[in-house]
């Protein structure tokens, strides 16, 4: 019998390629790509071509320009000759001093207060669940104005400042500190500092790896208080007292002398503060919650104080709960620094919107801002990440 032949389906290898995942993967990212080269297109040509209607140059070089304004809070030099681009530096400057100062008190107050909420103490626990409820379902903003307009704006006048110790004042300009003079051979207590700080960290080590191998423990607390505060006061007798205090003094309507921190800053830094220490007492008390139950028994059982227990055994297992979630409420902070454009604080947001309105350079300063808050994004995501990396738990 004569065998028929069947002829080959040609387009079969085209048509298995379209039913490929693979190869159908592919085509779709690619696509996906040139639509968003497209559009990415579009709008720079739309915005270059809108900048040219409105005789509106395009660039960086404005930031050589002259400023000619003042900033009324400053950690470096500044006046109105200065540059545009020094501007933004104060403006950089000081959101990252009131987010640093941010997030290191609401670090400690959150972690006070969400051992409170897991107190035995029922007054304790109960203002602990009060402030993390209150604060934790209040809009940042609107807590900066309580703290600006409530408590700051209401105090006294000048003339009749609150006396505080060590000779501060407060009223209603700010707060006022006594002023560091440093004289001739000073220099060596900030050396004496950092070397007793190094050598903490070193007793620190040893002491871990010590207990790590024996299980003997080291006071590193008390040894690394007498290093860092008994180097830096030896350096002091060594070097006869070189360091003098301006004190602030009272005058008819001001006060003179001393340091100045203004209503604007404090505002900002206490709101933050106290904000985000509500979301990080709830982290802290997750975290503490997470570790087992049998743990805490455990060190019953050793004969460990509740307190030691919390401290030794509870406390470092949770924190690679705490740390991961925690990194998120120090960007929050950070982000939320902005709204001091509200209460006149000068950080970078307020500073480039001023830069912004004399220039009309809106697509720049937009950049500015954006690059700068990722790379201060970035930079704690890595520095938490590290210190995540080193407190996770070594198997033995």
């Amino acid at each position: 019998m004569a065998t028929q032949d069947i002829p080959h389906d040609v387009g079969g290898g085209r048509a298995s390629l379209l039913y490929d995942p693979k190869v159908r993967g592919i085509f779709f990212q690619i696509l996906v790509v040139v639509a968003l080269t497209a559009f990415v297109y579009w709008i720079i040509g739309n915005t270059v071509e809108n900048l040219k209607r409105a005789n509106i140059a395009s660039g960086f070089a404005f930031l050589n320009g002259r400023a000619g304004f003042d900033v009324s809070d400053t950690l470096i030099a500044f006046d109105s000759d200065s540059t545009y681009k020094r501007a933004l530096l104060v403006g950089l400057i000081n959101t990252v001093v009131v987010a640093a100062a941010g997030i290191i008190t609401a670090s400690i107050l959150g972690f006070l207060i969400g051992i409170g909420r897991l107190s035995n103490n029922w007054l304790i626990r109960k203002i602990c669940t009060v402030y993390v409820e209150l604060f934790r379902n209040i809009p940042p903003l609107l807590v900066i104005f309580f703290w600006y307009f409530g408590v700051l704006s209401v105090l006294p006048l000048p003339k009749e400042s609150i006396e505080l110790p060590f000779g501060s004042f407060l009223n209603s300009r700010g707060f006022y500190f006594p002023k560091l003079i440093w004289g001739e051979g000073s220099m060596l207590v900030p050396v004496a500092l950092l070397l007793g700080i190094a050598m903490s960290w070193f007793v620190a080590r040893q002491a871990r790896q010590r207990q790590m191998a024996t299980g003997a423990t080291f006071p590193v607390f008390w040894t690394s208080l007498a290093l860092i505060v008994g180097l830096p006061v030896l350096a002091l007798v060594a070097t006869g007292f070189p360091l003098s205090f301006n004190f602030p003094q009272k005058s008819t309507f001001n006060l003179t002398g001393g340091l100045q921190i203004k209503p604007e800053f404090l505002s900002l830094y206490l709101a933050l503060s106290f904000y985000t220490a509500a979301f990080i007492a709830e982290i802290v008390r997750a975290g503490i919650r997470g570790v087992n139950k049998g743990q805490t028994e455990a060190s019953s059982a050793l004969g460990l104080r509740s307190g030691q227990a919390l401290r030794l055994v509870v406390v470092p297992q949770a924190m690679r709960i705490v740390i991961p979630p925690l990194t998120s409420q120090f960007l929050n902070l950070t982000k939320n620094s902005s709204l001091a454009i509200a209460i006149g604080y000068p950080d970078l947001v307020a500073v480039g919107g001023t830069v912004l309105n004399q220039t009309g350079q809106a697509i720049e300063i937009v950049v500015i801002w954006m690059v700068v808050y990722l790379g201060l994004s970035l930079i704690t995501s890595g520095f938490m990440n590290w210190f995540n990396a080193k407190m996770a738990l070594v198997e033995r």
